[in-house]
């Protein structure tokens, strides 16, 4: 399968139209479609649902969605190579790739990022969200260069820096609902209240020992990947957030507020990357500077 072809059926997917992909690539609409019809002929599989005679609009079959979703990530991963080997011999600069679950130890990232910056300005840094799954999946698959987590990896799979924050669990709520009155939240205080929890927290060990329950044990009436999404959600009354403090600010006029777990449930943060991993230029500067910040940080 040629890169070329991929990048056709992005159009096509782009565009839901081999007509109007044909425009935008320069290509005449039958020469695109016989490009389009030897894919599916090499896969033996069906991409596209065509229209009607009197409807130019295409639609994906389920393998076609999957198809683009890896058309892109090997288009990306494609471009970002050529990005590094043209620049190996030039000025350090280039790309820096991190994947970010929700962490107040972004700040320390950004901060480093920005001494970075201030010695190599041609160095540009690109973060991206997900929850602690995506950032490992996106790092398998070379797509970023590191990932910061809150959770234990696989030390045999991955090198990791400890950074100095600890994340405190607690719940975010309405400052009107009843259970704003306390100082710090119990498992108890939760057991029979509307929980709204991250996609990550369903399934992990850590929480369901501190709550005293199985998960699936408690009424979940929703799941977030973001926490912006869960406060918006526990804004509209659906129900208790649990998550980590100082994502969500809560301070002057905010309708919401966080109390912390007691007892108290910490999680450490660590940035992490593959083990035997070959960086960039500009992926190493960055992972000495953050080095270099937190042994100076320990002296």
């Amino acid at each position: 399968m040629e890169l070329r072809v991929l990048q056709y059926f992005l159009a096509v997917a782009r565009e839901q139209s081999i007509s109007g992909a044909a425009q935008t690539l320069h290509l005449s609409q039958p020469t695109l479609s016989t490009q389009i019809k030897a894919m599916e002929d090499e896969l033996g599989k069906q991409l596209l649902i065509r229209g009607t005679p009197g409807s130019r609009k295409v639609t994906l079959t389920e393998e076609g969605m999957i198809l683009r979703k890896r058309a892109e990530e090997i288009l990306s991963l494609v471009k970002r190579t050529e990005n590094e080997i043209a620049l190996s011999d030039q000025t350090v600069a280039g790309d820096v790739y991190i994947g970010a679950g929700e962490s107040d130890g972004i700040r320390l990232l950004t901060q480093v990022a920005q001494k970075v910056q201030t010695e190599y300005p041609h160095i540009h840094f690109h973060i991206s969200s997900g929850d602690g799954k995506d950032v490992l999946e996106n790092l398998d698959k070379g797509l970023i260069d590191f990932g910061l987590i809150l959770q234990a990896v696989d030390i045999s799979k991955y090198e990791m820096l400890k950074i100095p924050v600890k994340e405190h669990w607690g719940v975010l709520m309405r400052r009107d609902s009843p259970l704003a009155e306390k100082e710090q939240i119990v498992p108890e205080d939760l057991w029979d209240k509307r929980l709204i929890i991250s996609r990550q927290a369903s399934s992990s060990s850590l929480l369901s020992t501190w709550l005293k329950r199985d998960i699936s044990e408690l009424n979940v009436v929703a799941t977030y990947n973001l926490l912006y999404n869960g406060s918006l959600m526990v804004e509209e009354g659906m129900g208790y957030a649990l998550c980590l403090d100082n994502i969500i600010n809560t301070t002057g006029d905010s309708k919401l507020c966080f109390r912390p777990f007691s007892p108290p449930l910490e999680l450490g943060v660590s940035l992490v990357w593959k083990r035997y991993q070959v960086f960039s230029k500009a992926a190493e500067k960055f992972l000495n500077a953050m080095k270099s910040q937190l042994y100076a940080s320990i002296d």
